[in-house]
């Protein structure tokens, strides 16, 4: 169990070194800096420019650029759309699986178009080849899409006054280029020497150690692999995730994707520091952000490692932890890191299954997706991050008597109303849609493989995970039903698109305001006790918007499980 821990630890610090490093390349390149890949890189870019006539030294305000990004990813989704719907006759489909139908289609679609793939169907079966490297291209283009956005959240703070807030196409051109790309490349290497299919061909026929005939899927999984856990999206190329031998198949390849998954939103917190010469500010919010991952990751360390104490009373060795729905070349440690990990950063990986962990894990899980702000997803982790510094500016300076100041700029009546609207709007998404799926049971009683408690929390984690676009499930759900493909697609799309589009905003507008030189009346929002206070609003916000939904899932499941 020892080395357990200490590979977990290793793989924290591993991602720590990395991401200070890949942070500093990154504000390199947003702030137009000189890098030493400029020579690979800057012919490729002219070229792009130059088919596509985007002219990169065009600056944008906010509004033009989320015109912009709402307008590509709506081509991006006609195009998955047609492609899902299709696919039964496209090229690249070998073991010839079926086209989806329009229900299912609409709801994979806009899942890997937000940076979610929340899968209700499995990916060996479900799609073809050509389908899924159209959906690892949305996997690239996603998550430029988010880092994008950050860039231009950047920028506005960057200046002191200004409207100018850059080119959504050229943060984005950069993103994938000069990030996406390179990283990928290296992590599928890696995958591939380990193990990983990377091939066009067909199943594999084999003959098994028993003598029976076995078809095992493959493909060009390497690559799909790589970009889904950098990207912070989540996709399996199996129905099993990263729990599957081909997707996963040693501890080495276990902790390249730990790793690979943590890297671009620990990255982006110390971007923000080298862009903006605050690196203080910056480990100030890498601080508060960690004391809030390891919250949520020590204890379920603990409780898988721990074991089932009622298995154990019926005699049954516990040594190996909680070992139900896990891989024994993982373990129970590195799986309860990966629990958290995947739903702090809203990755949705699994390498072990998340519907089979402790109660009070699950609980969790949920709580890290619920907060959605430790870490995050690329670049939107920044951008949830920001609505919460927002409003602890806000109450910080009214209990102190001072005026609401960040980044030198006012903050007004305006601004606190769309981080409030931010901030409720991730918790009405979740209840509501929960609410109702349990009060219809056609659409939801029906569904669940686990009655009461349980059964209850696998509704709340569904759309959760919808509303955090982290993907994850507990699997016990029927969810390939026109119900919740529609629902959580609905979810999937306002979830994704509105906590951009507000904190860009807000953004927006300070960079427009006169720029206020600091002073003895302005509160310091590079601090401990700034940090500190942000996390009391993160926990505050979390506790009375969810406690009660927790009470009657995770919460009342552990009672029932320990007082039998």
């Amino acid at each position: 169990m020892n080395t357990e821990i200490l590979g977990i630890i290793a793989m924290f610090v591993i991602t720590l070194v990395i991401g200070i490093f890949l942070g500093k390349y990154i504000a390199n390149v947003y702030g137009y800096r000189k890098t030493f890949l400029d020579p690979v890189f800057k012919p490729v870019e002219k070229l792009i420019y130059r088919v596509s006539g985007i002219n990169p030294a065009r600056q944008m305000n906010w509004k033009q650029n989320m015109y912009a990004m709402l307008t590509i990813n709506l081509i991006w989704f006609i195009i998955g759309f047609l492609i899902l719907l299709n696919q039964s006759w496209l090229p690249l489909n070998p073991d010839g699986n079926p086209n989806m139908s329009p229900d299912l289609a609409f709801n994979t679609a806009i899942s890997f178009l937000v940076n979610c793939n929340l899968q209700h169907y499995s990916g060996e079966t479900g799609v073809s080849y050509l389908s899924q490297l159209y959906l690892m291209f949305l996997q690239f283009v996603t998550a430029a899409t988010g880092m994008a956005a950050m860039a231009v959240l950047f920028k506005a703070f960057k200046e002191k006054t200004t409207t100018e807030l850059g080119n959504f196409y050229d943060y984005f051109i950069k993103s994938v280029i000069r990030i996406l790309v390179p990283i990928s490349l290296l992590v599928a290497l890696i995958l591939s020497a380990n193990g990983s299919p990377m091939t066009f061909e067909g199943k594999d026929h084999i003959i098994t150690l028993e003598g029976q005939k076995a078809d095992v899927s493959r493909g060009p999984v390497a690559a799909f692999v790589a970009i889904k856990h950098l990207g912070t999206n989540g996709g399996g190329f199996f129905g099993a995730n990263s729990a599957h031998p081909l997707e996963n198949p040693n501890y080495i390849t276990n902790m390249t994707e730990m790793v690979t998954q943590m890297i671009i939103p620990f990255a982006l917190v110390f971007a923000l520091g080298f862009y903006l010469n605050k690196r203080k500010l910056s480990w100030v919010i890498f601080t508060v952000m960690t004391a809030g991952f390891l919250a949520l990751a020590v204890p379920n360390i603990i409780n898988e490692t721990n074991g089932n104490p009622l298995i154990t009373q019926m005699g049954a060795d516990s040594s190996l932890g909680a070992m139900e729905g896990k891989e024994i070349r993982f373990g129970s440690a590195a799986s309860g890191y990966w629990s958290i990990a995947t739903t702090v950063i809203s990755t949705g990986s699994v390498n072990a299954m998340h519907d089979s962990t402790m109660p009070l894990s699950g609980m969790n899980e949920l709580l890290a997706m619920m907060i959605n702000c430790f870490y995050g997803g690329c670049g939107v982790g920044i951008l949830n991050y920001f609505i919460f510094i927002i409003l602890a500016v806000f109450i910080s300076g009214l209990m102190v008597g001072r005026t609401p100041e960040f980044m030198g700029k006012k903050i007004e009546a305006k601004e606190m109303k769309i981080a409030m609207i931010v901030a409720l709007f991730h918790p009405f998404l979740i209840l509501v849609g929960t609410a109702l799926t349990a009060y219809l049971p056609e659409f939801g009683a029906e569904t669940l493989n686990n009655p009461g408690f349980h059964g209850f929390s696998e509704m709340l984690y569904e759309f959760t995970s919808s509303s955090a676009n982290n993907g994850s499930g507990f699997e016990g759900l029927g969810d390939n039903t026109p119900w919740w493909n529609i629902s959580t697609g609905i979810v999937l799309l306002l979830s994704r698109f509105i906590p951009i589009i507000g904190p860009v905003a807000i953004a927006g507008l300070l960079a427009q305001k006169k720029f206020i030189p600091e002073s003895s009346g302005t509160l310091k929002t590079d601090t401990a006790t700034f940090g500190f206070m942000t996390l009391a609003v993160i926990v505050l916000i979390a506790a009375l918007s969810f406690f009660p939904a927790l009470t009657l899932g995770p919460i009342a499941e552990q009672i029932q499980y320990f007082t039998k």
